[in-house]
């Protein structure tokens, strides 16, 4: 079953719940690195997080372009497709 958009950021806000470590409120322009200050292990983490919650593999050309939250929504519910 695929998710619609609005349901698939649901999902990813659950799970970066326990990375948002200064409970940034997160918008589709919230930056990882910049707004939620996740260093490259934190990234890797949350990123095995979203594959496993989703059973998607986000590949590292896809990691390094995506830079905030609205794309990373965007990718997920594209990898489901």
């Amino acid at each position: 079953m695929t998710m619609d958009r609005a349901e698939t950021s649901a999902r990813i806000a659950a799970l970066i719940e326990p990375f948002n470590k200064k409970g940034i409120e997160i918008t589709d322009a919230t930056r990882f690195t910049d707004d939620l200050e996740f260093d490259s292990l934190t990234v890797m983490d949350f990123v095995a997080e979203i594959e496993d919650g989703f059973d998607i593999i986000i590949s590292m050309n896809q990691q390094a372009e995506i830079e905030n939250y609205g794309q990373l929504v965007d990718a997920v519910v594209k990898l489901q497709g």
